[in-house]
């Protein structure tokens, strides 16, 4: 049987498409600028891997320590450490030390409330 090939369909505008360049205007005043939009990027990458997204979610319960979330993962501490890190730096965890013992939190409230919304959307129907 002779496979088909599909024309790919282009979507233009009417070559009368009028009255719109002020919208644009405005809406490209509005636009996020280039670095804005690479360190948004960067910090959805953060995001997209699942064991940040467990360690997320378990420092929504309370603070926790590395020897807790190694436990709480079932994951070794070099791997936690080095999700840890990277969380801390894109500014999504923070860090308290007492004593020899570092606690891990989320760095605010925005971070519980893109997660607990991204939960939400994902289980609904």
């Amino acid at each position: 049987m002779k496979e088909q090939k599909t024309i790919p369909v282009v979507e233009e505008c009417e070559p009368t498409c009028f009255g719109t360049e002020a919208q644009l205007d405005q809406t490209k005043m509005s636009l996020m600028d280039k670095p804005t939009s690479v360190q948004m990027a960067d910090w959805f990458k953060a995001f997209s891997d699942p064991t940040r997204l467990r360690i997320i979610d378990a420092l929504l319960q309370r603070e926790l320590c590395v020897h807790d979330l190694t436990v709480l993962l079932e994951m070794g501490q070099s791997a936690i450490s080095h999700q840890l890190r990277s969380l801390r730096n894109m500014r999504i965890v923070k860090r308290r030390k007492e004593g020899k013992t570092v606690y891990y939190s989320l760095d605010d409230g925005h971070i519980e409330q893109i997660f607990i919304q991204t939960l939400q959307h994902i289980k609904h129907e």
